[in-house]
């Protein structure tokens, strides 16, 4: 199972970024995908998640400002970033729980992370 993540880059404060996150392999199911972020310094926060029935979670520095998506028949998710502030600086990873045959146990995959700069 391999995940793609794309979409970082570089923002002014207040503006938007979205990250996409496209697993591909062999898949059987995935029951939940997430974001990550690490800075400097810093244990590695979870930003987002959204289970295969579209509940959602976020943390309490991302509500109201975040929003996360996905797209079950692409494999992908999607994290939309709005109203950004330098301390939303950080590298993003996506994360995704698979299962690759039916039945089988669902394993974490990590895809490489995209920086997002906030800065004017």
């Amino acid at each position: 199972v391999h995940l793609q993540a794309c979409g970082g880059g570089l923002v002014q404060p207040g503006g938007s970024l979205k990250l996409s996150c496209a697993a591909s392999g062999s898949i059987f199911s995935i029951y939940v995908m997430g974001w990550y972020r690490r800075t400097p310094g810093k244990q590695r926060e979870l930003v987002a998640y959204i289970t295969s029935g579209g509940a959602t979670n976020y943390a309490d520095s991302v509500k109201g400002r975040f929003t996360i998506s996905r797209d079950n028949g692409e494999n992908t998710s999607y994290l939309q970033m709005t109203s950004l502030e330098p301390e939303d600086t950080a590298v993003y990873y996506c994360n995704a729980r698979v299962s690759t045959t039916r039945g089988g146990v669902p394993s974490d995959y990590w895809g490489q992370g995209t920086q997002v700069t906030v800065s004017s």
